[in-house]
């Protein structure tokens, strides 16, 4: 048994890391390498092109059934996950996972249940913190796990929440992170593979667009009282590792992390539409109170529209200076602890 399947997860920032990366793995490396980039659903698809001007490598966008062939890069294309089988590749659009399609964690959990000791996991430059539980997965079932050096990170946020949840075998600067996988794959594994637990067979399921309920999503953990962002679904607590996760019925995902800045942007919205409907109405007033007196109506009742108007002109005020507070924990919750 040999180190032959190599899953890396990038965000923000991820571009050039990648490039870097993909530059420096040789022509005759035996063992596939596989890419989540975290894109737009209507992104324009260049990233494997991007890769392979720089790339010994053949590099592709993963197609749904292709056999797992060495010596390859596997990019996930926009809007699907990338997930892997015993001896083949899918690309599926399963639920969302920390409000991102490609996400990361799908493919490193997918590698951890169906080869073990053979993954080695590299996280990369990256807002919040998607990657860490596919991560801690890979090294759960023996594989080898590897870190960005977060010092280098365009965005550190995704390489220390790795590395506050895992025990890696490696950080390094991008640069030298081709050199160390090479390495690795060098290495014979441990010779012990844990066995893969419920709760990494069901998620693993539940990638591969299997129907959440049957795959046994409700036995991951306790119900909570949050609802999912996405579809207003009870969220289910997943503990497994450490890293609290949280997954609804419809199979939706998220990190406590994404969660968090999923609450912050609902309740922007909520206060936007709450100042949206304050200054509809104080337009409205004033209009009225305009009406009355060119129409040589009741001043007093003009008088009642107007102070009603300044009245909500002051709250819309005070939910503006909230929208502002709001904004302000949406970025800190972005660039993560």
């Amino acid at each position: 048994m040999k180190r032959d399947i190599i899953v890396v997860g990038a965000s923000a920032g991820g571009v050039a890391a990648l490039r870097t990366l993909a530059a420096g793995l040789p022509a005759g490396l035996d063992a596939s390498v596989f890419v989540v980039m975290h894109v737009a659903a209507d992104g324009p698809g260049f990233l494997p092109q991007i890769l392979q001007g720089d790339c010994a490598l053949p590099v592709e966008h993963a197609r749904d059934g292709e056999p797992i062939a060495p010596g390859r890069v596997y990019v996930a294309p926009a809007d699907h996950h990338l997930v892997l089988e015993r001896d083949r590749v899918r690309v599926t659009r399963g639920p969302r996972e920390n409000m991102s399609r490609p996400a990361i964690d799908p493919l490193f959990r997918s590698a951890a249940y169906f080869f073990g000791p053979r993954v080695v996991g590299v996280i990369l430059t990256g807002r919040l913190d998607d990657g860490t539980a596919g991560l801690w997965a890979v090294k759960r079932r023996g594989g080898a796990a590897v870190v960005q050096d977060p010092e280098e990170a365009l965005y550190p946020s995704m390489p220390r929440s790795a590395l506050r949840h895992v025990e890696v075998d490696g950080v390094a600067r991008v640069s030298d992170l081709a050199p160390l996988l090479v390495r690795l794959t060098r290495e014979p594994p441990a010779e012990e593979e844990p066995a893969a637990s419920e709760a990494l067979e069901v998620e693993t399921r539940i990638a591969v667009e299997d129907n959440a309920l049957q795959a046994g999503v409700m036995k991951l953990g306790p119900l909570t009282p949050f609802t999912c962002p996405e579809c207003h679904g009870v969220l289910v607590s997943v503990g497994e590792g450490g890293v609290p996760r949280f997954r609804c019925h419809t199979g939706h995902a998220y990190s406590m992390e994404s969660l968090l800045t999923a609450v912050s942007d609902s309740m922007e919205d909520t206060l936007w539409s709450a100042i949206r409907s304050m200054e509809e109405g104080m337009l409205m007033l004033r209009h009225v109170a305009r009406h009355v007196r060119e129409n040589g109506q009741d001043e007093r009742g003009a008088e009642a529209f107007e102070r009603k108007a300044r009245e909500a002109e002051r709250y819309s005020e005070l939910v503006r200076r909230a929208v502002t507070r709001q904004e302000a924990l949406g970025g800190e919750l972005a660039r993560g602890p």
